[in-house]
This record gives structure tokens, sequence and C-alpha cells, in this order.
């Protein structure tokens, strides 16, 4: 459980969340297309078997197909069809590329995943991916379509029994890549204030999701190279405290020996920095946490700028217990 902290002003040092300085900067953000998917299964373990490989390899769009996540568990009375059920995140810069990660995930990950089914996450949303009919030819014509619950769905006879999946699914214009850099004394100290942040993420925000493995990453990156010009991306050495005798503009203090970074995507730029706000007091409150940054370009990659103090701002009222 995390213990009560008080934001604060130190002179010379700005804002302080208890003994932890926080940095007055920004996470960089930018816009992305994103669809959210609600798995149901007849059980829970199902649900979640089916949510975590269909969001594998979803990292960072550096590299991987699309940018995915885990967002929550649902209790039946949350789902369109009165199962257990997960609801899951795909983001993509381009609307074209996210139907086809969207229609690859749930065609190879979720309809071959035992006595599941998949339902549109975002009903309201204006724009439609026209996910469930295309993947109704899986049934070679035997496939039928209904009404579930008021949704369009696709029958898609299959050797267990049938799949069900709804015709279309949201899309939305979100905001990925909100982020903060936990700076520890020890990687102890850092991973465990790092895990709490996660945690709180999953306990007290919305609409948002972690991507990096178990929502935490070890290897912050910038964008290009300072010696590798065809590379889109490398390490983030001004965060490397193996580098801080190094590089003469490094951003580690002496007693730092540890940097984790938190990645946060969301459906709207307000979930993300509640996120950001739940996470930053979460991980203050582990003995041997310096400080707390965040990633930028100077506001030169993405239009979402995301102060932390904003973000504490938002959740001042919260008691953040993990």
């Amino acid at each position: 459980m995390c213990k009560a902290i008080h934001l604060t002003w130190a002179f010379g040092l700005g804002l302080k969340l208890g003994e932890v300085v926080i940095e007055d900067t920004f996470a960089e953000a930018f816009p992305m297309y994103a669809t959210r998917i609600i798995i149901t299964a007849v059980d829970r373990k199902w649900a979640l078997t089916a949510a975590r490989v269909a969001t594998g390899f979803g990292t960072s769009v550096i590299a991987s197909p699309g940018e995915c996540g885990i967002e929550a568990l649902l209790s039946p009375n949350a789902t369109p069809d009165g199962r257990y059920g997960a609801s899951i995140q795909f983001y993509h810069q381009d609307p074209a590329n996210l139907k086809i990660v969207t229609m690859t995930r749930v065609g190879q990950c979720i309809l071959t995943a035992p006595t599941t089914a998949a339902f549109n996450g975002l009903p309201k949303a204006r724009r439609k991916m026209a996910v469930g009919r295309a993947l109704a030819k899986f049934g070679d014509g035997f496939e039928k379509e209904d009404v579930l619950n008021g949704r369009r769905v696709w029958r898609i006879p299959v050797m267990e029994g049938e799949f069900i999946i709804e015709d279309t699914f949201g899309v939305v214009k979100a905001v990925a890549g909100g982020n903060m850099l936990i700076l520890a004394r020890s990687r102890e100290a850092g991973l465990e204030a790092a895990e709490r942040a996660v945690k709180a993420i999953r306990r007290y925000a919305r609409g948002v999701i972690t991507p990096f493995p178990g929502g935490i990453v070890r290897s912050g990156s910038k964008v290009g190279s300072l010696k590798y010009p065809k590379l889109r991306a490398t390490t983030n050495h001004l965060y490397c405290p193996t580098l801080k005798n190094i590089v003469k503009e490094t951003r580690i203090p002496p007693e730092v020996n540890s940097v984790f970074e938190i990645v946060i995507n969301g459906l709207k730029k307000e979930h993300v920095l509640k996120a950001m706000g739940v996470a930053i007091k979460a991980a203050a409150t582990v003995p041997g946490v310096v400080k707390i940054d965040a990633g930028n370009y100077g506001g030169k990659l993405g239009p979402y700028l995301l102060y932390l103090k904003d973000a504490l701002e938002m959740v001042k009222d919260l008691e953040v217990k993990v």
C-alpha cells in the first residue's frame, strides 16, 4: 500500500513529491489511430489467454506491426454477451494499417482461442472498420449474419462450435507516447517503483494501455542515431547511468544508477494524463527513487505536451494505493 505523500516546492529544486523531485517538464506524445476489442470467453482464463496472445509483439511501431496492450479485465455484467471478458487496444499511425493489424491479430489469435468471441469496444465511434464481415469468410460460405443484444454479428462455424464476431469495429484518433522516467539509486528500487506505477495505472486509469513488457521499458530510445544514420531509433544515451561520466549532457544525477520508463497510450489525452499522474504518485512512494522525469524532444516530435505537473494536478485529490 502506498503511504500518503504531498506535493511541495523546494528552493532550487522545484516541485517535490515527498522526497522525490518532479522535473518541470513534459512527455511528448503524438497522434495515432486506435481500436478497442472486447474479448469474451467461457471463463477469465481463456479471455486473458486470448488477450495476451493478441497483444503480443505490440510494443512500438518502431519495429512492431502495431502497438497493443490489455486495458482491463471485464466482469460478465460488463460484456456484450454476459461472459468473462478482456478489453484490449490496438494502435497504428495509419488507419489502413490499423485494419490489417486488427484483422491479423483477431483472426490468428482470438478466432483460434477456445470459446472466445470478439466485439466492438468503441460502439460510439463514427469511423468503422469492416473486420467482422471480412473474417467471416473463414466460414467458407457457411457463416451466418445475426443480431446479438442489438449488435450485428457473424456466426462462423469452427470445430469447437462457433466463433461470434461483431460486423465492424470502431476507430478513433488517439494519443500515444505519454511517458514518465523513474530515476532511482538502484535497479531494485527503480523496478519496484515501475511495478507500482503500472499497478496504479491498471487500478485507477481507464482508456489506456502500457504496451511494453509488463508495462515497463528498460531501454528507452531517442529518434535517430548519433553514429548510424539508417537507424530509426537508438538508446537514449542522456539517461543511461553507465554513460553519466562519459556524456557531457547527461541527465543522470551522480546518485542515480538505474532508470525505467513507463509508456502510456490512451484513447484521449485526459486518459493519458490521469494515468501519468497516478503512476507518478505510486512510484514516488518507493525509497531510493530520486527523480521523476519525462522523455521529450523539445516539442518537435508530437503535438501533445503532457506536463508532469498537470498530470499530478489531475489526481491531486486521489489517494493512490497499490
